[in-house]
């Protein structure tokens, strides 16, 4: 909490002292310091890091202190606003320095240290012990070495075990830092491992192939073991993000079902002169892990007893009107409303039906992975034209790296990219 704390006292005095000296309504302040907290969070500005240096982040701190003022502008004469940021800036990184100075002083003394493990115990597992004993200053105390091979007796710690016991070694010795450095074995069993440690609540960090050389990634996103640098894993979504995306999800629907709701009625009504039966269709999909909900869509076919079992809908079964609505995905706007439930979110991997799911899981590796978010009414594979009778792996891929990257900019994007789509500016898979 040291760095939210240093954060939440620096952005309050700059209120204090702005509001004080304009003498405007003080919810303005107040709503501002919530909102830049709430952008440092999302942004990962609050996570510590081994390599205490402030001048590392000075741009992203600055950007997420800027940024909330625009909200405030119509309520904020511009001299007011100039005053606000400057106060904002000259504080926070005043107090971060002093909270860093603090926190490596400690270090030294031996307080506020982290128990550390190094997954790998090559060469460069063992360099990166040896320069955390050296520098105390770093704060962490490196407990020992997880690895599958063959290891000479000599190690200067213990092996607690193999990467597949990282769960259990971290819940064991009370572990609060990970660095990954070449493991023996394939780098796709530690992508599972890895991911099913991330609501333990450990920091963790790899250590680049080739980290000699210099990589085209901005400090402010890297982390360092004296020279040696480090790329940290994004942690699961928190309760910022999580909270974020809700907010999103629910504005951006309640719009878009307000703006649809005159072109759901005529469809409705076409659909049900065409004589295929109700104007809606319910299914049971899986919404998340172990999570179902029945979801609507416009009606496109006649009631059929394998719609839960068919993976392809014959073209001879359609009408002009469903194929139609099919092809331009019409039918699926009556989502906003289980995206206004919470059952479903604007953007994300699309639900499946149970049981396809279940047969995917057995066939395709890390296709449960993709459950760890919402499914959407659109999403990153869909903007790249998978979506029917299209590779199920390339959509688990997809799906997959959209939640490990999120933020609400993708959201944007990619509902742009639909949106596009739908009017005919772009075609389906097309670069962006």
């Amino acid at each position: 909490m040291a760095l939210p704390g240093a954060d939440l006292l620096a952005l309050a005095g700059a209120a204090g002292v702005s509001w004080a000296a304009t003498g405007r309504a003080g919810w303005l302040y107040a709503g501002y310091c919530c909102a830049a907290l709430l952008a440092m969070s999302v942004s990962g500005l609050h996570r510590l890091r081994i390599c205490l240096r402030v001048s590392d982040q000075l741009g992203r701190i600055l950007a997420a202190i800027a940024g909330p003022l625009l909200i405030l502008l119509p309520w904020l004469p511009g001299p007011a606003a100039l005053r606000l940021v400057l106060w904002s800036a000259g504080l926070v990184l005043s107090a971060r320095a002093v909270t860093c100075a603090a926190l490596r002083a400690a270090h030294r003394r031996g307080h506020l240290t982290e128990a550390a493990l190094l997954v790998g115990a090559g060469q460069t597992s063992q360099q990166i012990a040896a320069l955390l004993r050296r520098h105390p200053e770093l704060g962490l105390r490196p407990q020992g070495y997880l690895e599958a091979a063959a290891l000479p007796a000599d190690l200067d710690l213990p092996v607690l075990g193999a990467p597949g016991q990282l769960a259990e070694v971290i819940a064991a010795h009370r572990i609060r830092r990970v660095i990954v450095c070449f493991p023996a074995g394939r780098d796709e069993d530690m992508v599972t491992v890895l991911r099913e440690c991330r609501s333990l609540g450990v920091d963790t960090c790899v250590v680049p192939r080739l980290h000699e050389l210099g990589a085209a990634v901005p400090r402010a996103c890297l982390d360092e073991v004296w020279g040696i640098p480090l790329v940290p894993l994004r942690p699961g979504h928190g309760i910022a993000a999580r909270t974020l995306k809700r907010t999103f999800d629910i504005v951006g629907a309640a719009v878009l079902l307000a703006r649809a709701a005159p072109l759901l009625a005529v469809l409705g009504l076409m659909i049900k002169l065409s004589g295929t039966g109700p104007m809606l269709f319910r299914q049971i999909r899986v919404v998340r892990t172990a999570r179902l909900a029945t979801i609507l869509k416009l009606r496109t076919l006649a009631e059929r007893s394998n719609s839960d079992t068919c993976w392809v809908v014959p073209t001879f079964e359609l009408t002009p009107l469903a194929r139609w609505l099919r092809r331009t995905h019409l039918d699926e706007l009556p989502q906003l409303v289980n995206v206004l439930r919470g059952e479903m979110s604007l953007v994300g991997p699309r639900p499946e039906r149970p049981y396809f799911t279940e047969r995917f899981k057995r066939e395709i590796p890390r296709y449960e992975d993709r459950h760890r978010m919402r499914g959407g009414l659109t999403g990153w594979a869909q903007v790249h034209g998978l979506h029917g009778d299209t590779s199920v792996h390339e959509r688990v891929r997809l799906d997959n790296a959209y939640v490990e990257y999120w933020s609400v900019w993708l959201d944007a994007v990619i509902l742009t990219a639909t949106f596009a789509s739908l009017i005919g500016l772009r075609r389906p898979g097309q670069a962006r």
